[in-house]
């Protein structure tokens, strides 16, 4: 239950379209009604139940709740013969015919208003709900993604929000209005004949229990089917990034394999769930043709034997009671949506829900500027306590100076880079800025003072200048050339074909990577943090584009405090510290030279690479 709640909640800025939709159906129940109710005295002409010698005079109106139906039924008898007797009967058929056209004409307007603000109160509550999973991504931290695939994620936010919005909000309105619709009509049923009402009752009980059993049925096969979608979502996505691969090792096979083994997954519970969904109407359709048939029998009997209820009255009786199937039918099929949705809707609460681990404490500190210095104070990073990334990890990175992690993959640099731009928490211990915890300062004002060049540049699908302008939105167009010249990529820009202003495709697929990486460092220089973490950025370029790179992160790192992670030790000879890590924990430190001449484990290092 308090998921549909919470759904609700993005329902309620949108109410005002309920309220109308739900009021326009109201009246659309009322004058279905009413438009059968005006069809009696035509059939009662016809059937010739309509009697002069009956009504020459008034109806009293007895004051019992209980005879007023039987008193509106004469008193509209009296009021037809009276017309008869005036203008005749032809000319009375006649305008009672085109007052029950007019009725019917209401009663579909009223349908078709009350459905058309539904569509607006459905695509605003969808248009809220993808927002809201978009902006909740946004603030998720980088361990979510690890552990996520992205595929699943796409396929929550379009097909799941897509089946939430078409069966649990499509349903909301008839969940409302058919019960009213129901109501009302077996009311009327109930004042033209109690009889046959509580004998036409019998059979909505098993059609309820029938129906609710296919519904159940339908929520774990609709889980199945969107729990594959997202699968195949995943290895889609992995195609698309990973092709070069795949032709070069000749893994078409392996891949359509995967992904058809998927389909297949999805295929079999979406027929099931097909199968079942479509169960649905033909079998309250069944049960509704075997109530009429009951209902024609049990009428005739009270047509021909009793004589309690007139020809006319009896098939005013069938026209109102058929009445009652399209919103049982409706509030059944609504009821089936509604627990077909419900998997899709725990899927995208998941979202939403999810824990965002990397939190501001309730009265945060505000953060302009580095003063001092950064100091990593007793440090400890484990996934869990069997899987210990840092341990006893402590560094002071003095405010002007560049100090360089190195060592070899899996040593835990970039696990040091990652918990000091907060994109993870912390074990134990502390990372203090200017003897301040960076727990304790506001989030968004902290990263402001960082900027950050990675091994793979992280573009977008948008123009130079667009990816540039990143770092500062708020930035001219000449601090965003300044910042290119910086970062030397303004001469290969003003070579494209549309200059700054060109397109460079999805993630920068039109660039090199030296290209692809100097529009990162010029993002980063436009931005001028006071902080800067380098991961390893130039350690997947060739000679010619790293010494271009090179230049450009010395120009970056002049009169900055500056984290290098470096796989090429040729690039950080300049560094002011240089500390070697081994399994998480510093096994040496000290200036280029000064390591060198220990000739211990950076020597190795830096003679393995010369040697390379």
């Amino acid at each position: 239950m308090n998921e549909y709640k919470k759904i609700l909640k993005f329902a309620k800025p949108h109410q005002k379209y309920i309220y109308g939709s739900l009021f326009f159906n109201l009246m659309y129940s009322v004058f279905q009604i009413a438009s059968l109710g005006t069809i009696l005295p035509v059939l009662g002409m016809l059937f010739g139940t309509i009697k002069p010698e009956k009504y020459e005079s008034a109806p009293v109106y007895s004051g019992d709740i209980l005879d007023f139906f039987s008193y509106i039924k004469d008193y509209s008898n009296y009021f037809v013969q009276s017309m008869v007797t005036e203008y005749g009967s032809l000319k009375v058929l006649a305008w009672l015919c085109i007052i029950t056209a007019f009725m019917f004409l209401l009663r579909n307007a009223f349908r078709y208003f009350g459905s058309f603000l539904l569509i607006n109160y459905r695509v605003g509550v969808t248009k809220d709900l993808r927002g809201a999973m978009y902006r909740k991504i946004l603030s998720l931290p980088v361990s979510f993604f690890t552990e996520s695939r992205k595929g699943d994620l796409m396929s929550r936010m379009s097909n799941d929000v897509g089946e939430v919005e078409g069966n649990i909000l499509g349903s909301l309105i008839d969940l409302i209005n058919a019960p009213f619709m129901l109501i009302s009509t077996l009311i009327t049923l109930f004042f033209l004949s109690p009889e046959m009402t509580l004998f036409s009752l019998l059979v909505l009980p098993v059609m309820g229990t029938m129906i609710a059993l296919v519904g159940k049925s339908l929520k774990k096969d609709s889980h199945e089917a969107q729990h594959e979608m997202g699968n195949i979502f995943s290895i889609v996505d992995e195609t698309l990034k990973s092709s070069k691969v795949i032709k070069i090792f000749n893994a078409e096979k392996i891949m359509d394999t995967r992904f058809m083994k998927s389909m297949n997954k999805w295929i079999s519970s979406s027929i099931s769930l097909g199968r079942k969904k479509e169960l649905a109407s033909p079998m309250s359709e069944f049960l509704g043709s075997i109530t009429f048939l009951i209902i024609a029998w049990y009428g005739g009997k009270q047509i021909i034997v009793e004589q309690s209820i007139s020809p006319a009255d009896f098939l005013v009786f069938l026209g109102m009671f058929f009445q009652i199937l399209p919103p049982a039918k409706s509030l059944s099929t609504s009821i089936s949506n509604v627990q077909k949705g419900e998997a899709s809707l725990k899927r995208v609460l998941e979202i939403l829900d999810a824990d965002v681990k990397i939190e501001e404490v309730a009265a945060p500190v505000s953060i302009s500027t580095l003063q001092n210095n950064i100091h990593f104070k007793d440090i400890g990073f484990y996934y869990d306590k069997d899987n210990l990334i840092l341990k006893n990890f402590n560094l002071t990175i003095p405010k002007g100076k560049t100090v360089a992690l190195v060592g070899q993959s899996g040593s835990g640099k970039t696990t040091i880079a990652n918990l000091l731009a907060r994109f993870y928490d912390v074990s134990e211990g502390e990372i203090l800025i200017d003897n301040t915890d960076i727990k304790h300062l506001k989030l968004q004002e902290y990263r402001k003072l960082l900027g950050m060049v990675t091994q793979e540049s992280v573009l977008f699908n948008d123009s130079v200048y667009n990816n540039i302008l990143m770092g500062k939105p708020e930035a001219t167009k000449e601090e965003v050339i300044a910042a290119a010249k910086v970062a030397n990529a303004d001469n290969f820009i003003t070579q494209l074909p549309n200059g700054y202003d060109t397109n460079i495709g999805d993630d920068g697929g039109k660039l090199s990577g030296g290209q692809k990486q100097r529009v990162s460092i010029a993002r980063a220089v436009l931005k001028n943090p006071p902080i800067m973490i380098l991961d390893e950025a130039t350690s997947a370029l060739d000679t010619e584009s790293e010494k271009f790179v090179q230049d450009a992160l010395e120009k970056m790192m002049e009169n900055r405090t500056s984290l290098v992670i470096a796989h090429r030790l040729s690039t950080i000879q300049k560094a002011d510290w240089i500390v070697v890590m081994e399994k998480g924990d510093i096994v040496e430190q000290g200036s280029h030279h000064d390591l060198i001449a220990k000739r211990g484990v950076y020597h190795k290092l830096v003679e393995l690479q010369n040697f390379d």
